[in-house]
Parts: C-alpha cells; structure tokens; sequence
C-alpha cells in the first residue's frame, strides 16, 4: 500500500479513525477497492469493516447483482 499524508486544518475534530472509515467507504462504494482492501486502510478485519461502515452512512451492497456476488465469492 502506498501511504498518503494529509495535513488538516484544526477546526477538523475528527479522529483518525473515523477518517479512514470515511476515505476507505468513499472509495469501496466507487468501487476503486474491495472489500478487504477497505478494511485494510482503517487496519480491521473485514467483518469489522461490514459491521460499522453502516454507522458511517456506507452501503454494503454494490448497485448490481455481479458486484453482490463477487462479494461473496471473495468473502
């Protein structure tokens, strides 16, 4: 993986966390990284990743079928 450094005004209180479940949900949704590839930027397991990116306002779900099913073939 590449790493990526980011410099951010201090009136952002976000925690660093929250930041990679926003970056790493952004980019699975877009479809730019899987699944495992998400949970590996915010350094989780995937199950992790599955149970809270809901709590972020990220959908599991792709927006067909293939994606759904090579989801679960590579689950």
């Amino acid at each position: 993986m590449r790493t990526l450094t980011i410099t951010l005004p201090e009136s952002v209180e976000s925690e660093e966390f929250e930041l990679k479940m926003i970056l790493a949900g952004q980019l699975y949704e877009r479809g730019r990284v899987t699944l495992g590839q998400a949970a590996g930027i915010v350094g989780i397991s995937k199950r992790t990743f599955i149970e809270i990116m809901g709590r972020f306002g990220f959908s599991l779900f792709g927006d067909s079928a293939v994606d759904l099913e090579s989801d679960i073939r590579n689950a």
